[in-house]
């Protein structure tokens, strides 16, 4: 039988791991530290299987290597939902695999496997230069015509603050 963890515990264990293989959040999304918040969080959002026993509740192996998961695609900048994504349903063995060859590597792993990061589709995005300071982005390259690119920079000319400033003083 394999071993249950309270959640405290579970918490305590997967942050061991995480530090023994130097796994870290990426760009500050998420927390450095596994915590009981977390894990319940990371349960509401369906990335964790539901807590074992009616009364007591525990958690097993399985739940560790979960959140193990987790922590090495949050590692790579990964958001939950693309996570919740990944990790649905994998198997015990997925995990364990998962979990074998961070171990074996010693460190987290910049690519997981294929098809686990595989990306899914290419975007494109058109970039147009307004007014000094500022740029307009479109997703899908979308191109906006030259008399609305030309309005935009109007209103942009008027919000200027020395615009704002000779409109107060005419008033």
């Amino acid at each position: 039988m394999s071993k249950e963890f309270s959640l405290e515990e579970l918490a305590g264990a997967v942050q061991e791991w995480c530090e023994e293989h130097h796994v870290h959040p990426a760009n500050g999304q998420a927390a450095e530290a596994i915590t009981e918040r977390n894990i319940r969080y990371y349960r509401t959002l369906g990335l964790l299987d539901p807590p074992l026993g009616n009364y007591v509740k525990t958690f097993s192996n399985k739940h560790r290597l979960q959140l193990i998961a987790i922590r090495l695609f949050q590692a790579q900048g990964l958001p939950l939902r693309k996570i919740r994504d990944e990790l649905y349903g994998k198997s015990l063995e997925d995990l364990v695999a998962l979990e074998k060859k961070v171990a074996k590597k010693g460190r987290a792993v910049i690519s997981i496997a294929p098809p686990f990061l595989a990306p899914t589709a290419t975007e494109s995005w058109a970039v147009v230069p307004l007014e000094s300071e500022f740029l307009l982005v479109s997703r899908e390259n979308r191109h906006l015509p030259r008399a609305i690119i030309e309005k935009i920079n109007n209103l942009l000319r008027s919000a200027r603050p020395e615009n704002e400033s000779a409109a107060l003083e005419k008033n």
